[in-house]
């Protein structure tokens, strides 16, 4: 007799069959990772300029949606990788 928890991953892998990564994918995925959060870390800048609350206001949104943009690239990017299997 099967669990619940087994019933649901069943029923899951059903109508999302996981997809299997060749090595080659996985390495393309972990480079856009290692990419793309290089890009994101731009709270350095943030730092510089502490002293001036509107600039850092101002970066602080800027930031926000560059992650934004960034994230969304990069998950692009990614389904594309995993696509070519």
């Amino acid at each position: 007799m099967k669990s619940s928890y087994e019933l649901a991953m069943e029923r899951l892998s059903k109508s999302a069959p996981t997809v299997k990564l060749t090595d080659a994918q996985k390495k393309q995925l972990a480079e856009l990772d290692s990419k793309y959060a290089a890009k994101i870390a731009l709270t350095g800048e943030i730092a510089k300029v502490a002293d001036d609350f509107e600039k850092v206001e101002a970066l602080q949104k800027q930031l926000v949606g560059e992650r934004k943009k960034l994230q969304a690239e990069l998950e692009e990017k990614k389904e594309i990788v995993r696509r070519k299997s």
